[in-house]
This record gives structure tokens, C-alpha cells and sequence, in this order.
């Protein structure tokens, strides 16, 4: 069978890929595995010299792997060539701190000496959403090379075309051959690929229905995973609040790669005694917001990325509003075959509602007023949900105290839009997964952490 990719701001198939056979998949990991045995042994200096490498490839090239994200998924291009910017940082992060992440800890014991080594464990299976196609990739590909892993890439069957980008970037950048490969097949191939012996962990970036299925046949195998699914991030504006600073940042988040992130802002709980200023300025700020052409640099959203997500959004939304939900901006489905969807508000959003209790996948804000700090930390935390959370307002010792030990997330910021950073660790909690990615933590994910002792 094919994968096509179509253009979601113009409906039109854009190029069909002849997709692996079961057979050429067994021996694709057959020859990742062959490419670890050598991988595993060289130099941190080696695999820190190619990072930088790809890195470089990565900022060469970034203006046309945007335009491929924008034509592929919809991303406005000024995004696309934030989003190849980022996955250089990654890959220049853990070439400068590789080294020092894996070296050896000397532990105080009765032996002579005793120690903790961090040793590779393999091939890694990466299966990775279409939303950030290329960040998803990279937030695992990097961390993974550094530590001497090697890696095969299940992408999502819309974006074929920057699966096999990323494939060339990391042979650009002059890494061994088959280290890492890309993999074109449907979901159904899936769990067959998880059973092959050779595929040593799992990683996900995706729905949670999907984290489950991996979860549980990876589980069944005792093999690792690790596992990034969806968000439904509050955000938390308290009533000594910059308001002005805040509908910015709060509005900037939900519109954040058309609405189209599992850490964008989703729900905005604003206590009761500032509910009608935040929810004019937030108003304002939403109605300014450009839809239109991806490829355009003044375009702040594009269509969604597939026209069967643009509709389950648009039930979503008319399923909150037939159960008691307002909406003041959008809400309207466009005409035509592609999958635009306009910034939408809704408020009067209450338990029940999907706009409270599920996860929207797109430029729609769910207002949810609180009677006061208590009620909107309860309501923050009254999700199935736990990926991110802000807290907006002016005590900053009171925003810190209630993000480090009120806030039920894997990331909780005060004064800011959640996001991810190299630097720091990335994951969730509850059905937002386990695990984490980036900084130190991300890299010892997929590694042996063996304790030698020698008497």
C-alpha cells in the first residue's frame, strides 16, 4: 500500500509513498542493530562532533523543511523554522553535555571501589505524532545518539514526506549508516514491530488511547517505554494578575501551531472577581489572530492538519455548547475540503462538557470561571489530564509555591506559556504518561544504569 500526504490548506493529495513491506521493515531493524554494535562503542567526542554537525545541517536547511511542514501538516511557516531551530538546540545541548550526563558515578561503599555506569541498551523504536514532526523526532533522536543508542522511526502516516527529511539530515550529517531509519508503514505494523527482538524500548508522542495500546504490548514483553501523551493545560489567572500580560501570553499558547499541541493552553480558569476584564482582552487578542496560508510569514494559524480532526473538534465544540457552553468567537465550520477551523472561545464551560473534560485539539479556549485561588487550583487540578500548567500573578512567591506543590503537571510555570527546553526535563502524569524527555533525565531513559562493584 501507499501513504499519501495531502495539503490540509487546499484538500489536494500532495505525493504518494510506496510503504515497507513487513519484510523490509525486519530487516531495516536487523540493520540498525548491526549499526549499534559499532555505534555503542564510539567516543563521546565522535557522537558530539556529529551532533554539531546535524545541527548545522538542521539550520542549512530549516526554510525548506518548513515549507515541507506547511505543506504537509499546516503549520504557519514563521513556526515551521522556529520548530528546525529548536531541534538544532537539542542536538548542540546534548553534544556539550553528553559526556558529562553519562560519566560514571563513583558511590561510597564497603567494595574497593563501586560505581554507576551508564551503558546503551539498543535499538530504540520512536513513534511520533504529526504535530511537531520534526521537534518530536529530534527531542528523542538526539539523547538517544549521545547516549549510543540507535534508533527506527514509526511517524505518523500524514507526514511521510518529513519522516524521510529527518532520515537524510542524520546521513548528511555524516553519522554511520542505518544508526537511524525511518520506517513507512501504517499503525497496524505497530505491535509487530514492538515484538521484534532487536527493538530493545518504546517512546511515544501521542493520544492516550494510543499510549495505552503501546503500554500494554510493550509491558507484556518487559520492554521500556516511554510515553508523551495528550494535555488539557490550565492555566490559572488569579486576581492580583497582570491581566494585560496575561491574555497575551494565555492567547499566544491556544493558538500556538494552530491550537495543535498537547502542552498548549486549553483551559483558561479565571477567578470570578476578574473574569469579565481577562475575558475582553482575551477576546480582543483572540479576534486579531490571522487565519490563513501557511506559507505566509503573517499567518498566526493555518488549517488543521487533517479535515477528519478538524470535524471530531468542531463535534467537540458543538457537543459543549448544546450542553450549556457560550461561544463568543468562531465556532463555525468553514466551507470547502480543507481543514481550516477559526480561534474559537467558549465560556459557561462546566464539568460534562468536552470543552472541560477532554482534550481540544485545535484554536479553541475554554473560559472557566472560579470563585476564588482555592476554587481554580481544585478546578485546574479536576482533570484526567497532567502535562502542564500555568499560574499567572503579580505575588511571585505565591505563583511559585502554588506551581512546585498545588499544581497536579509534569511542567508548571508561573507568568509564562508552558513549553519544552533542552535543558529541562519534559513528561507527564496521569493519562499524560510517564517518563520524561530532555535535559539529564531525558537521556538516562534508555540507558543500562548498572552498578559495578569491585572488591
Amino acid at each position: 500500500m501507499n501513504l499519501i500526504s495531502v495539503n490540509p490548506a487546499t484538500g489536494k493529495p500532495l505525493k504518494g509513498y510506496r510503504a515497507h513491506t513487513p519484510k523490509q521493515v525486519e530487516q531495516k531493524i536487523a540493520q540498525t542493530h548491526k549499526a549499534w554494535l559499532s555505534w555503542k562503542n564510539t567516543s563521546h567526542e565522535e557522537r558530539s562532533r556529529l551532533l554539531i554537525s546535524m545541527a548545522g545541517v538542521l539550520q542549512l536547511r530549516k526554510t525548506e523543511f518548513a515549507i515541507l511542514m506547511a505543506h504537509e501538516m499546516g503549520k504557519p511557516i514563521s513556526q515551521g523554522v522556529a520548530e528546525i531551530e529548536k531541534c538544532a538546540s537539542v542536538c548542540e545541548y546534548y553534544a556539550a553535555n553528553a559526556a558529562k550526563y553519562l560519566a560514571d558515578q563513583l558511590i561510597e561503599t564497603d567494595a574497593s571501589k563501586s560505581f554507576v555506569s551508564f551503558q546503551p541498551i539498543g535499538v530504540v523504536l520512536a513513534i511520533m505524532p504529526w504535530n511537531f514532526p520534526f521537534w518530536q523526532v529530534f527531542r528523542f533522536l538526539a539523547p538517544a545518539l549521545a547516549a549510543g543508542n540507535c534508533g527506527v522511526l514509526k511517524h505518523a502516516s500524514n507526514v511521510p514526506g518529513c519522516a524521510l527529511a529527518i532520515e537524510e539530515v542524520v546521513h548528511q550529517a555524516g553519522f554511520p549508516d542505518e544508526v537511524f531509519q525511518t520506517l513507512l508503514v501504517n499503525n497496524m505494523l505497530v505491535e509487530k514491530i514492538i515484538e521484534n527482538p532487536l527493538i530493545q524500548a518504546v517512546t511515544l508522542t501521542g493520544s492516550t488511547n494510543a499510549g495505552k495500546q503501546v503500554a500494554q504490548k510493550a509491558g507484556s514483553l518487559i520492554k521500556k517505554t516511554v510515553l508523551e501523551l495528550g494535555g488539557s493545560d490550565a492555566y490559572i489567572i488569579l486576581k492580583d494578575a497582570d491581566l494585560e500580560k496575561a491574555a497575551e501570553i494565555c492567547v499566544n499558547s491556544r493558538v500556538l501551531n494552530s491550537g495543535q499541541s498537547c502542552i498548549a493552553a486549553k483551559r483558561f480558569i479565571v477567578v470570578k472577581s476578574v473574569q469579565k476584564e481577562f475575558t475582553a482582552l482575551f477576546l480582543d487578542k483572540m479576534k486579531a489572530k490571522k487565519l490563513g496560508n501557511p506559507l505566509d510569514i503573517a499567518t498566526d494559524i493555518g488549517p488543521q492538519a487533517r479535515v477528519d480532526l478538524r470535524n471530531e473538534l468542531h463535534n467537540q465544540v458543538k457537543q459543549s455548547i448544546k450542553s450549556g457552553a457560550k461561544c463568543i468567537l468562531g465556532g463555525e465550520l468553514p466551507k470547502g475540503k480543507t481543514a481550516y477551523y477559526p480561534a474559537t472561545i467558549l465560556t459557561k464551560v462546566k464539568p460534562g462538557m468536552p470543552a472541560y473534560d477532554e482534550e481540544l485539539f485545535g484554536p479553541v479556549a475554554a473560559i472557566i470561571i472560579a470563585k476564588d485561588e482555592a476554587d481554580a487550583i481544585r478546578i485546574a487540578n479536576d482533570s484526567t489530564f497532567g502535562l502542564g500548567s500555568a499560574v499567572f500573578t503579580k505575588n511571585i512567591e505565591k505563583g511559585e509555591k502554588i506551581a512546585a506543590t498545588q499544581l497536579q503537571a509534569g511542567s508548571c510555570f508561573v507568568n509564562s506559556l508552558v513549553k519544552s527546553d533542552p535543558r529541562l526535563p519534559f513528561g507527564g502524569i496521569k493519562q499524560s504518561g510517564y517518563g520524561r524527555e530532555l535535559g539529564m533525565f531525558g537521556i538516562h531513559e534508555f540507558v543500562n544504569i548498572k552498578t559495578v562493584f569491585v572488591q
